[in-house]
């Protein structure tokens, strides 16, 4: 149990809310900061979401991975955790975390079109539990300085991250520590903390 809280604590990037807020990331995103004004897409190009308009006067889940339907830790079902890892582990409780954190809704977000992003959501069950949104040219993870080259995987893609975000502003945050791992940013750490 300790080393487990151990690991959540440095894997947090908790800070002073009482700092300015920055509309503009040039360096990692942290607690306090304000999401930039980017737009993602939700199921087609045509459907553009502006991010930063989209959590404004709510309280959200916000959590991103190198990409979609990669089949471990973003997409798998692992039999140590409750739900599974990343989308399964958010999709599973979304109605949990909504009731107990009183948050309006989970967004997943990855370095994909919004077509293949739609259909891991359908693919997962994600419909009406977990938004997914697609950040095609990567604005909104470079803007949040969350952004990693993975050439393996095409290039730039999303750090696996997850983040409370309470009107606009990063309220929480969890970061794995090279950016990929599977520890600090699961579904677990908000229901135990």
């Amino acid at each position: 149990m300790f080393s487990a809280r151990l690991l959540v604590w440095n894997c947090s990037l908790k800070a002073s809310m009482g700092r300015n807020f920055q509309t503009k990331f040039t360096a990692l995103a942290k607690v306090g900061d304000r999401l930039p004004s980017v737009h993602l897409f939700e199921g087609s190009p045509r459907n553009k979401i502006n991010i930063r308009e989209l959590t404004a006067g709510q309280k959200v889940i916000i959590f991103g991975v190198p990409g979609a339907f990669t089949p471990y830790t973003c997409s798998m079902v692992a039999h140590n955790c409750k739900y599974g890892i990343h989308l399964p582990g958010f999709v599973g409780p979304a109605k949990e975390f909504k009731n107990a954190l009183h948050v309006h809704d989970i967004i997943c977000v990855s370095v994909n079109d919004p077509f293949v992003m739609s259909a891991w959501g359908k693919r997962y069950g994600a419909d009406g539990r977990v938004r997914m949104l697609a950040d095609p040219s990567g604005e909104f993870v470079k803007a949040m300085g969350l952004a990693i080259n993975l050439p393996a995987l095409g290039g730039l893609r999303a750090k696996r991250f997850s983040m409370i975000v309470v009107n606009t502003i990063v309220a929480d945050m969890y970061l794995e520590p090279a950016g990929i791992e599977f520890s600090c940013s699961l579904t677990q750490n908000y229901m135990n903390n």
